[in-house]
């Protein structure tokens, strides 16, 4: 595994955590302030800029307060030189969400990029699989 590689899942991992314990400053750490995220709640256009990014979090973190997890499952990075990408699947839910429902998986995308030798999150995308498709 490449340096950069390693780099970057260290970066999401810390990230992870950081959401798990409801740390902003965790959240925020190695995000581009031009950050753009696409997330399961609205708006539907996305989350665009830092400080839009760091007010989407409160209600994540208090629904985080009624014992949810957020924890990796799997996680596949690809880095190039200045940009790179992962994807994940994370467990996310409550303990009788994740009962109900133990196979659901929350798909995370993350777009990077190096600035001043460092890698930083440009891009995220959070989504569920539609499970009322074919009912």
């Amino acid at each position: 595994m490449s340096d950069d590689t390693e780099q970057i899942r260290t970066l999401i991992v810390q990230w992870a955590a950081a959401v798990h314990r409801g740390d902003m400053a965790g959240v925020l750490a190695d995000h581009a302030d031009d950050i753009v995220m696409f997330d399961v709640p609205p708006p539907h256009d996305g989350v665009r800029g830092i400080d839009a990014y760091r007010a989407s979090w409160p209600p994540f973190f208090a629904f985080q307060r009624q014992g949810a997890s957020f924890e990796i499952v799997s996680l596949d990075v690809t880095a190039g030189d200045t940009v790179a990408y992962a994807h994940a699947l994370l467990r996310c839910g409550t303990p009788d969400e994740l009962a109900e429902h133990p196979e659901n998986r929350l798909r995370l995308t993350v777009g990077l990029r190096k600035e001043r030798d460092r890698w930083v999150v440009a891009h995220e995308h959070h989504s569920f699989a539609d499970t009322t498709a074919g009912t």
